[in-house]
């Protein structure tokens, strides 16, 4: 199938075509250039979208390397009336169109005469990375941040939360170009607190450029948050409500106001997810020869409750044409539960019970931020010549308090004996982070951003757990444990990026310094333990991308990259603290850094369909490992020795009719692991495939719909092998209230399908299984209603630090 996939590219590789270009300037009726207006390019007169931008800062848009045909132009602002141009003919005799200025006029009716009746792409990919249009699927509206994550080109999140990319984990979330300091469940839990309305978009990078951090071994994802960018009042405002078998509702309100030099900003959002999980463990135990011994059945009702508020304000100071001048302030109070029933069954090796555990573990959670951000730009001239500095200091602070009660039951039913353990687990962690970039357009072409970057993380982590008796607590110093943590990471970094007439071409070079000191202080117990790490690495990236064609039909890309991913704080304290009575949970000091080096040729054809050949080799990678010592089961991350992925995707779209769209990806993609896993050994390969169709229906003016699925095959992930899961949404939209209004309702997971389990392998005499009920099926209803009124906003910054956050842990 492969030979005939790169037979029919390299026959499609011959195929010539035309090139033009169409380029205007779009301002008010005042002559003032509009910021971030849509423009559209369509065929005529059939309507179908060729491609689609937003004006820059001067209102100036331009599409490049088109094939002669007949096209129309239209142009779209909110507040002002759409701007829809006569049959424009691109040919031989006409290869290049300056439309000049489009002068949109105020709009009496607002944002009635200015629906967008087109669709925005799902999907758009650029030399460096793909990008996502949230707000072109139904399905998202009313959601998280964490389930729009869920839909995107591969991306895959567990139960969990933990996110990966094209099978692999450690990737990084960004949010603004800011990462987001935080560790797979902070993470999650952050992700929740955003709702899918204040998403502007979704970059998906494998390969990053060299601006940004080289953490994340898989990758980075940036969510880009939507910004208001007109003069005057502004804003929106999003309510959804969610029923499964819990409720969920995800509400936020924006505000901008834009007067003289002055720009006020500000987001506000309130949350509750409420959802359950039914977990069922099962573990085998094997003597040496091989034969059972005994089985541990275990049945965990889980019902988190996560609650958040969320606020966003700033300002921006346009203190001349240009410099710029902003602060932004930002913090969430995460209050959440998560209460735990188990029941667990012990038998022998005949079948007989032995006993019988009966465990209640209730957990309240406190996660709040705060973070203040300044930042400056400067146009040193009028070619482009661009200077910004940003300045970061973050505060995390988590509080749990935890019991843990355990009765063990006699086969007959009748009391064994009860334990009580008590935790309370401050944590706080702060950061500080300045970075400086510089941009520099060449004279013949081309362009070099170089920057520096320092930050600096202090992290201290407390357990104290406590044995209860007769209303009584004593310390449990085996458990109880204080760790701190500090880290200093320095970069410098330098990027060069240049279009030729077939060829476009991008390199750089990142050099990061890592300087890390952890403590682990002592009890009556526990001796003081203690580490220090110092290294220098180079991160290269290269891309490529050729045309074959005049008018870019046929395009080839390349990109190669190495990347680091860096433990998480809390990963490696030393201390081991109880899940359950059966199962603990532990960090690893002698945690290594994970080393990838990632290679990629694609192939895009028309901008519609790319095919992408991946290739990535990854060193230490870091993963859950899993280990079986007497009757306890420990669960902690280690490094394996190698990993090695590749495999093929397609990823595309294709307008079937003016009113019906198919977005598709797909992959077949194979996990390679080798490396010793305490006694045992993982040295095992599997192909896995991926497919995600989404068909999208325009009804009218007013009406569309979406009817969109999922399906994974078996994944193989370190000692993890999940089994297939698969699910099947749909969903309505239609314009309400003059369209100033928009209302969606979908249902997610139709069929109740998406459920996850699987199995743990390569532990000694031992072998694990478990499987997930899910609140998956949702039906979600949405409103969202805008208002505007003014033209032309300057987009300001959002910020300069650029990895630490992933890796926090509450």
């Amino acid at each position: 199938m492969i030979k005939k996939l790169l037979l029919l590219l390299f026959v499609s590789m011959t195929a010539t075509a035309q090139n033009g270009n169409i380029k205007g300037i779009v301002k008010t009726s005042k002559n003032e250039a509009i910021v971030g207006a849509t423009v559209m390019l369509s065929k005529f007169p059939k309507g179908v979208i060729v491609k689609s931008t937003f004006t820059d800062a001067d209102g100036k848009f331009e599409f490049e390397k088109l094939r002669y045909d007949s096209l129309e132009i239209s142009v779209s602002f909110v507040g002002m009336a759409k701007f829809v141009s006569d049959k424009i003919i691109l040919s031989g005799q006409s290869p290049t169109l300056d439309l000049g200025t489009i002068n949109l006029a105020d709009s009496d009716n607002q944002l009635q005469e200015v629906a967008i009746t087109a669709q925005k792409a799902f999907v758009v990919q650029k030399i460096d990375r793909t990008v996502v249009n949230p707000d072109a699927l139904i399905s998202n509206a009313g959601v998280t941040s964490l389930e729009v994550l869920e839909k995107a080109p591969g991306v895959m999140v567990d139960v969990n939360g933990n996110i990966s990319l094209r099978g692999k984990s450690g990737v990084v979330v960004f949010v603004d170009d800011k990462p987001t300091y935080l560790s797979a469940a902070d993470l999650a839990n952050f992700l929740r607190t955003i709702p899918s309305s204040t998403i502007e978009s979704i970059e998906i990078m494998p390969n990053p450029p060299a601006k940004y951090d080289a953490a994340g071994n898989s990758g980075v994802i940036n969510i880009r948050l939507k910004k208001n960018v007109a003069k005057g009042m502004n804003g929106g405002l999003n309510l959804s409500y969610g029923q499964g078998q819990n409720l969920r509702t995800n509400n936020s309100f924006n505000f901008n106001y834009r007067i003289n030099q002055f720009n006020f900003f500000s987001n506000l959002s309130v949350n509750q997810n409420n959802t359950y999980q039914d977990l069922t463990i099962t573990r085998k135990y094997f003597t040496d020869a091989g034969q059972l011994s005994s089985t541990f059945v275990q049945n965990s009702y889980i019902r988190p409750s996560n609650g958040s508020r969320n606020l966003r304000i700033g300002a921006d100071y346009y203190v001349t044409k240009k410099t710029t001048l902003g602060i932004a302030l930002s913090g969430f109070i995460n209050p959440s539960s998560r209460n735990v029933k188990n029941t667990a069954v012990i038998r022998d090796g005949q079948g007989s019970i032995t006993g019988l555990v009966d465990a209640y573990n209730p957990m309240d959670i406190l996660f709040k931020n705060g973070s203040i951000n300044l930042n400056m730009t400067h146009q040193l001239n009028s070619k482009g010549r661009e200077l910004s500095a940003n300045v970061d200091n973050i505060v995390y602070k988590s509080t749990i308090e935890q019991v843990l009660e355990n009765s063990n039951l006699n086969p007959d039913g009748s009391l064994a004996g009860k334990t009580i353990l008590a935790s309370n687990l401050p944590s706080d962690i702060s950061i500080r982070a300045l970075k400086v970039d510089y941009l520099h357009p060449m004279t013949k072409g081309g362009r070099v951003e170089t920057g520096a970057k320092t930050s600096f993380v202090k992290t201290g982590n407390i357990a104290d757990f406590y044995d209860v008796a007769d209303g009584q607590q004593q310390p449990n110093y085996t458990f109880s444990n204080n760790f701190q943590y500090k880290e200093n990471i320095n970069a410098v970094y330098a990027n060069y990026s240049r279009d030729f007439k077939k060829i476009s071409v991008q390199l750089g070079l990142r050099v990061e310094n890592t300087k890390i000191t952890g403590n682990q202080l002592g009890n009556i117990v526990v001796k003081d333990s203690s580490f220090k790490r110092n290294y220098t690495n180079l991160f290269p990236t290269f891309y490529t991308q050729y045309r074959l064609d005049s008018a870019s039909k046929h395009v080839v890309g390349l990109s190669i990259g190495r990347r680091i991913d860096r433990p998480n704080y809390k990963d490696m304290n030393p201390f081991t603290y109880p899940m359950d009575r059966f199962t603990y949970y532990g960090g690893n000091p002698f945690l290594q850094p994970t080393f990838s080096y990632n290679f990629e040729l694609s192939y895009t054809y028309n901008s519609f369909v790319t095919a992408t050949l991946q290739y990535s080799i990854i060193e230490n990678v870091i993963s859950e490992t899993n280990e079986q010592r007497g009757n306890i089961y420990y669960s902690r991350p280690g490094n394996f020795a190698k990993q090695v992925s590749y495999g093929i995707e397609l990823n595309g779209s294709y307008p079937v009719t003016k009113w019906w769209t198919v977005q598709l990806y797909t992959a077949y993609l194979n996990n390679t692991f080798e490396g010793p896993i305490y006694t045992e050994t993982l040295n095992e390969s599997r192909w896995f495939w991926v497919a995600v169709p989404t068909n999208q229906f325009t009804i009218n003016k007013k009406w569309s719909a979406e009817l969109a699925g999922s399906y994974q095959t078996k994944v193989l992930s370190g000692q993890f092998l999940v089994i297939p899961i698969g699910s099947v949404r749909a969903g309505v939209s239609t314009k309400i209230m003059k369209d100033k209004g928009t209302l969606k309702l979908n249902v997610n997971d139709v069929f109740y399908t998406n459920q996850v389990g699987g199995d743990i392998r390569n532990i000694k005499n031992a072998a694990a299984s478990w499987f997930s009920y899910l609140d998956t099926r949702v039906v979600t209803l949405s409103f969202s209603f805008r208002f505007n009124k003014g033209q032309n906003l300057k987009l300001r910054q959002s910020g300069g630090s650029e990895s630490e956050q992933k890796r926090v842990k509450a």
